[in-house]
């Protein structure tokens, strides 16, 4: 009987209360892929990455706006001050500069590769809060276990107590079985206290990635058994290395420079200034003047030459990150499978050797209990055996959750 109220307690799926106000059944549930999902849309820091980057897309058009054209007006020998009708000369005309073409979708180019940046910071920002919603939410699922075990041991220990308490009337024990079942029973209940304590504190945190207010109901769908996974490690690598943002960043970080480069480049071509005016004298015929200026940008390339050199440098920079970054993604994919398999693998030790154990020790204490065998602090230490291993049990299992969670994280698979 106890191994069945076991298993029911890991994998029936667990419940917290009501949900109002969200998205779920009628009674308000909401599941883990619910939970990322209004995480995703609510937390004020993936809105403030997504206006950053919004910032950048604007920042394209900025740089890539064409100069203006002004106008230029020029009014002389005037008789008396602000006479412009009476002036002896003037001057009305337009100027308009021309760049060397290539320069301003270089300028672009330099812009979009920065929006780039800006996005796949979002994307980076997105996973890491994907992988935080995930271990809140396991961690409320733990925490409901958790109660639930300090909750039944406080039931057993007062139904223990009550027993002994009989028996002492009957003769049967010493007043200092009554005296011990008392102090464990107090136990339970300090136990059952802390455990709430963390399930609240779980929820808040949950809560707290979704952007909702503390102490908003929760009412979970999930559990902490999920199915087993056999993942391939070599491909889990060389799914990490195409995919993950941050080799993605650095390609648009490295195609920025090359980008930078041939725009100093181009900047040694001359733009050109063009004006075109119409010339009043009094009593003279009006008459046109068009002039042309252009900056001798090859003969004090100092500028250039500087941006280039350090375009180039940035480049090799960002070579030798990317080196680190390949071999950081390898351990780490390689670090989160391992740790995958060897918490999987508590999780078959506890649930098939150390917990059916755990579960006939303590039944057959309990029977010579009630038998008068043995006295009542064996019978304690059994079922807190038994309510140590449970929770050993729960623990792997969120162990799991969380390092598959991981594994996801570090192959950069997005939400």
């Amino acid at each position: 009987m106890v191994k069945r109220i076991l298993v029911l307690g890991i994998v029936v799926p667990l419940a917290f209360g009501s949900l109002s106000g969200q998205s779920g059944t009628e009674k308000g549930e909401i599941s883990l892929a619910q939970c990322i999902s209004i995480a995703l849309r609510s937390n004020p820091r993936v809105l403030s990455a997504i206006q950053i980057h919004q910032a950048s897309l604007a920042r394209i058009h900025q740089v890539k706006a064409r100069p203006q054209l002004s106008v230029d007006y020029n009014s002389d020998l005037q008789p008396g001050l602000l006479d412009f009708v009476n002036a002896g000369e003037s001057y009305l005309g337009v100027s308009y500069t021309f760049e060397f073409p290539g320069k301003r979708s270089l300028r672009g180019g330099i812009a979009e590769q920065e929006a780039q940046e800006t996005n796949i910071d979002v994307d980076l920002l997105r996973i890491e809060l994907a992988f935080l919603v995930k271990e809140a939410f396991y961690r409320v699922l733990l925490a409901d276990e958790q109660v639930g075990y300090a909750e039944r041991d406080l039931e057993l220990s007062k139904d223990f107590q009550e027993k002994d308490e009989l028996r002492q009337a009957a003769g049967e024990v010493a007043r200092v079985e009554v005296l011990r079942a008392r102090v464990e029973a107090l136990r339970a209940a300090n136990r059952v206290r802390a455990m709430l304590n963390e399930q609240r504190s779980a929820q808040d945190r949950l809560n707290y990635l979704m952007a909702r207010k503390k102490g908003t109901p929760l009412a979970l769908i999930g559990q902490l058994q999920i199915p087993f996974v056999e993942p391939d490690l070599a491909k889990l690598k060389q799914e990490a290395l195409s995919i993950r943002p941050e080799a993605e960043r650095l390609a648009y970080s490295t195609e920025k420079e090359r980008v930078r480069i041939e725009r100093a480049h181009r900047d040694l071509f001359p733009d050109f200034d063009l004006n075109v005016s119409r010339h009043f004298v009094k009593s003279f015929p009006t008459t046109w003047s068009i002039s042309v200026s252009a900056p001798l940008s090859f003969l004090f390339k100092g500028r250039q030459e500087g941006e280039i050199a350090e375009a180039e440098a940035n480049i090799a920079s960002l070579q030798s990150d990317e080196v680190h970054l390949n071999n950081t993604i390898l351990l780490e994919v390689e670090e989160a499978y391992r740790n995958s398999q060897t918490a999987k693998d508590q999780i078959h030790l506890l649930q098939d050797e150390i917990l059916p154990q755990a579960e006939e020790v303590y039944e057959m204490f309990s029977f010579s209990y009630q038998e008068g065998e043995i006295g009542g602090i064996e019978l304690i230490e059994a079922r807190r055996t038994l309510n140590e291993t449970r929770k050993a049990l729960a623990e792997a299992l969120f162990n799991y959750s969380v390092t598959l969670a991981v594994l996801d994280k570090a192959v950069g698979r997005r939400p």
